[in-house]
Parts: structure tokens; C-alpha cells; sequence
């Protein structure tokens, strides 16, 4: 079956407005989706129907920080007004915008003149959830660099001009404040973490689930992390991480199999 639990919008950094990535959902044949954007929610109410006959789950990417390292948590299943959700979102949020402030400064320092409003266009509106993708293309348009993969490989990574670390909530919070209210805590792409022993700890604040089924796992990972999700009694997920058609090629779906994610489903619908 064609699913996928784990793609973005104009509400955080994707570059298809809700609506368009429905429609996109809809042609490729989805069943079953969540969008899962950076902090932020805004996307549900503005979907108008647009995916046609798939089902809808609530979904949300959680940033967090743990020793220095990226964590991203995916919540699904809780209610679009859960207010612990809604605090976690509104913290994030306020970093995001306080990081896109040092990263602009520390960029007009190095000589590549940008403000807030520069940043903020390439975000969609006042409310889309700001980050590195944001000032990657206002980068670009001000032509300072061809593309978003410069950007982030001359300015944007650790070492680099424009670099401002993380601080987020740790992901232990994200996975026990998405099960207080109700959802299912999964962890993100665990093909990217640098050290998988945090498995064991997210466990033991309540992880539910596993992004078994990535985009860009290999073969041999996902036969790996289905076998960490049966150690730990997690259940599977799949997502394409889809941002946009120009870094995404293989756009929106996973092709699964229903008994393989037959256990969160149950779950979440």
C-alpha cells in the first residue's frame, strides 16, 4: 500500500502549500498520510479536502537537541488542540526565530548582507516555522550562492559563517509530552543519527515507534531498525521526507506493507 507519514509545507520548510501537497498525495494514489511539518500545525486547516479519499492522520516534526546532536520526534495521532503540543511549538517556535537573528548577524559580518524580512519571504508567511532552509534560499536569491546546497555547505554548517547551533527541548520531553497527550511518539529517520544508543534511553520515556521505512535507508538499515523496533516493541513507520520536487525526485509515498504497519495504524486511526 501507498502511505506516507512524514512530509512538509509552506507551514515549515517545504515548498508546496498544503493544499498543493495534497493534491500531490492525491495523484501519486496515498492512501493513507500525515504531514509532519517543523513545529507547526498550521497545515491541517488548510488542506480544503485536497486529498481527495486518504485518510488524514495528525503528524508534527519536533526539533530537539540532544549532546550537541539533532534529534527530530515525529508526534501522530493527538488532538490538533493539545495544549502541551501547543507550549512545545510555541518554544520552538520563538528559538527558531531567535537562531534566524544570529544567523543573519553573523552573516552581514562575513560580508552577505541579509535582514529578517529577507528570510521571512522565502518562509511563505509571518507564521511558517523559520529555519536554515529559509536563509539557504535567501542566500540564493540575493546571489550570494547558486543553490541551497551551497549555502549550506559554505555558510550554514558547523565551522562556517553562518552556523548557530541548536538548543532545543531534549528529545526525552518531545516523546513524553506527545504521549501525554495522547499521540504517538516516533523517532525520525533513525538512519541519521550519529549515536543510535539513544534508542534505549527514548524507550524508556515512552518511544512508541520506529521510522523503520525512510526514503533514503538502505536495504540492509531498514532490515536493521525492523529488527531494533521488534527488540524494543516499537511500532513501524514509513515517510519520504518530502520537502520539495527539486530535492525530493522520487516525490511523495511509500510503497509498504499494510502488516508491516498494520500496528500504527491501529493506533492513530
Amino acid at each position: 500500500m501507498l502511505v506516507d507519514f512524514h512530509c512538509h509545507t509552506t507551514e515549515s520548510d517545504g515548498t508546496l502549500a498544503p493544499a498543493e501537497l495534497g493534491a500531490a498525495m492525491r495523484a501519486r494514489g496515498v492512501e493513507i498520510f500525515a504531514i509532519s511539518d517543523h513545529d507547526s500545525l498550521g497545515a491541517f486547516p488548510k488542506l480544503e479536502g485536497s486529498g481527495g479519499g486518504a485518510t488524514i492522520v495528525t503528524g508534527i516534526e519536533l526539533n530537539t537537541t540532544y549532546k550537541g546532536n539533532e534529534v527530530h520526534v515525529l508526534g501522530y495521532g493527538f488532538p490538533l488542540d493539545a495544549p502541551e503540543i501547543d507550549t512545545a511549538i510555541t518554544a520552538n517556535r520563538d528559538h527558531r526565530v531567535r537562531r534566524a537573528e544570529r544567523m543573519i548577524e553573523q552573516l552581514a559580518a562575513a560580508g552577505y548582507a541579509l535582514d529578517v524580512a529577507d528570510v521571512r519571504a522565502e518562509a511563505g508567511h509571518a507564521d511558517s516555522a523559520l529555519g536554515r532552509p529559509h536563509v539557504a534560499r535567501a542566500l540564493v536569491r540575493a546571489g550570494y550562492v547558486p543553490d541551497v546546497e551551497t549555502a549550506f555547505r559554505q555558510l550554514l554548517v558547523a565551522g562556517k559563517p553562518g552556523y548557530v547551533p541548536q538548543t532545543y527541548m531534549l528529545p526525552h520531553e518531545a516523546v513524553a509530552l506527545i504521549g501525554r497527550s495522547g499521540g504517538v511518539a516516533v523517532l525520525a529517520h533513525p538512519g541519521r543519527l550519529k549515536d543510535e544508543s539513544i534508542v534505549d534511553e527514548l524507550v524508556n520515556a515512552g518511544l512508541a515507534g520506529l521510522e523503520v521505512f525512510y526514503a533514503t535507508h538502505t536495504p540492509s538499515q531498514v532490515a536493521h531498525y525492523r529488527e531494533l523496533a521488534a527488540k524494543h516493541n516499537l511500532v513501524m513507520t514509513a515517510g519520504s521526507d518530502f520537502h520539495d520536487l527539486r530535492y525530493n525526485p522520487r516525490g511523495v509515498g511509500m510503497e509498504v506493507e499494510r502488516a508491516d504497519i498494520a500496528p500504527f495504524l491501529e493506533r492513530v486511526l
